[in-house]
């Protein structure tokens, strides 16, 4: 028994059929086939179930409310003569004997349909929130959180650290952005800050001889928002290890990240342990990145001593990156698109050039480069059907804008782009200073 139920609206199955039960939950739907027939959709939390109305007492008292409305039905499983395989509970069905109407919806009609809410003005999806969270497809965003947090815990606490909460009224300390103040009331013209991240009191955990700490920290930053992390506040899981190498915490995040990202992520598969370890300067040399997706086979080549001089104004002076892609079928248009979405990303141009089936160099910048068409094949390794990328400037603006080719190109070409799987991996010996 859980509270007025004795089951849930994702519960029921065929093995149910024939039992007295009684469920709850908010009226989603009627498809009304005559005055004392309709097969009503009935929903909770768990999932959904099919009530079937077959009297027209019963008709009225759901005619007397709205959707979204409460309802309590107390009737009998049995077996559907249509079922639907889609839906954990397709192949039975409630016949009531009782449906009490527990809480009415006063509106004849929703600011939009629960189900399709994630269509609805941003807006209008603040406002009436309490019903956005109903829908399915946004309610387990807030689930998966939820069991991803429970997982880190549980990893974390077989690893023997410690959970500590941190205060989140503190002193401002210069970091990344603005802090977060609160007035403290006892003290007019003084202020409390909200942390940006924990590290203070990580620092003074270890010095008090608490040997391993972490904690799902919030951080409060006053920043604009980004494309991975929500302005005002984000979380992330801090910890701290006393008497730790760089190997020890790399060996840690490596037994706890991997499984949480095979289980819980889009994809099912992530690479294991140990993580590739990547140099700073190498990584922005071969992949134009700190971040570069292991996933996409492609590497950049220094063009510069190659394209540097051959009369196209935008190489002259400059470092030149390049990146060959082998089997690459895109059309005019799509590469088109390609060097567009670079240049929105980067502020800088993407250039190209491709080898045909005869062996010959065309489209893009393919004029500039005739003269010395032999080298340009033999120095990049070219061969018939090749594409070839490119990117100028300043050294670290080619490279930045060469990973952003890079990552278009390998999102474009199946052939070099591994799918349905994370790529993990450490950037290391990051430069000091620039």
């Amino acid at each position: 028994m859980v509270q007025s139920r004795t089951h849930n609206c994702g519960e029921l199955r065929l093995a149910d059929a024939g039992k007295d039960v009684t469920v709850v939950g908010w009226y989603e739907n009627i498809r009304k086939v005559s005055k004392n027939l309709g097969f009503l959709i009935l929903r909770d939390f768990y999932g959904t179930t099919q009530v079937v109305i077959e009297t027209e007492d019963m008709m009225s008292v759901i005619d007397s409310v709205n959707k979204e409305s409460t309802i309590q039905v107390t009737g009998v499983v049995r077996e559907r003569s249509s079922k639907n395989a889609e839906l954990p509970t397709g192949e039975i069905e409630v016949v009531p004997s009782k449906i009490e109407i527990l809480g009415k919806c006063r509106y004849n009609a929703l600011p939009f349909e629960i189900n399709q809410s994630k269509d609805a003005d941003e807006n209008t999806r603040l406002k009436y929130r309490y019903l956005d969270l109903r829908n399915p497809a946004v309610k387990g965003n807030i689930i998966l959180r939820s069991k991803i947090v429970a997982e880190l815990r549980n990893k974390m606490n077989s690893l023997g650290f410690m959970e500590i909460t941190t205060p989140i009224l503190t002193c401002s300390s210069p970091e990344g952005a603005r802090d977060y103040l609160v007035p403290a009331r006892n003290h007019p013209g003084k202020f409390y800050a909200l942390p940006q991240a924990p590290q203070q009191f990580k620092q003074i955990l270890m010095a008090s001889g608490f040997d391993r700490y972490f904690q799902i920290a919030p951080c409060f930053r006053d920043e604009d928002a980004r494309a991975d992390r929500s302005p005002g506040e984000f979380y992330q899981l801090d910890m701290e290890m006393a008497f730790a190498s760089q190997e020890d915490v790399f060996s840690v995040i490596e037994e706890v990240l991997p499984p949480v990202f095979a289980k819980y992520g889009v994809y099912s598969n992530a690479s294991k342990a140990p993580f590739v370890r990547i140099p700073y300067l190498e990584s922005m040399d071969k992949y134009g990145t700190d971040k570069p997706d292991l996933r996409i086979d492609l590497v950049l080549t220094d063009a510069t001593e190659l394209l540097s001089g051959c009369g196209f104004g935008p190489f002259e002076g400059q470092t030149v990156k390049a990146i060959v892609v082998d089997g690459f079928t895109a059309t005019r248009k799509q590469i088109d698109a390609i060097c567009a979405d670079v240049e929105v990303a980067t502020a800088n141009k993407a250039y190209w050039f491709k080898v045909d089936e005869n062996g010959e160099i065309t489209g893009g910048i393919a004029k500039f480069l005739q003269n010395i068409k032999e080298q340009v094949i033999n120095t990049l390794g070219l061969k018939p059907g090749d594409f070839v990328g490119l990117t100028a400037g300043k050294k670290l603006v080619a490279q930045k804008t060469a990973g952003v080719l890079r990552r278009l190109l390998g999102a474009a070409s199946e052939k070099h782009m591994k799918q349905n799987t994370y790529e993990f991996c450490w950037i290391v010996d990051f430069p000091m200073y620039e």
